[in-house]
């Protein structure tokens, strides 16, 4: 598991599921870098940053880098000139697909009523 203020034993003490919940998502961009990888099944770092309008490079280093960490993503690196990698979700990763769900529907419900989704 990431080691961040979540993950503390006094954070887990207050809520258990909750704060380890908290410690495994809790970067500013890894919801938004989970669904993307999700819904497009695989993304290279560069459609990431492109598709993630003002994180920078080493942000989203980090934030990948604790996601393949805590099991969520896969990195396959190819062995071309330049180097390509490709990320994708692993079957934990999959199985947080429901949450990420429920977290738009509820979003588009109530946060951005006018909403409409272009990826439906």
């Amino acid at each position: 598991m990431s080691d961040n203020k979540f993950s503390q034993a006094d954070a887990i003490a207050r809520c258990e599921p909750m704060s380890r919940l908290q410690s495994l998502i809790g970067g500013k961009w890894k919801i938004l870098i989970l669904w993307y990888v999700a819904f497009y099944g695989v993304q290279r770092f560069g459609e990431l940053q492109r598709r993630l309008e003002g994180i920078t490079q080493s942000t989203l280093t980090k934030q990948l880098r604790e996601l393949e960490g805590d099991g969520f993503l896969r990195r396959e690196v190819f062995p071309e000139v330049p180097p390509r990698v490709e990320y994708s979700l692993t079957e934990f990763g999959r199985s947080f697909l429901p949450v990420l769900d429920t977290m738009l529907k509820w979003s588009e419900t109530y946060l951005c009523p006018d909403f409409v989704n272009p990826y439906e």
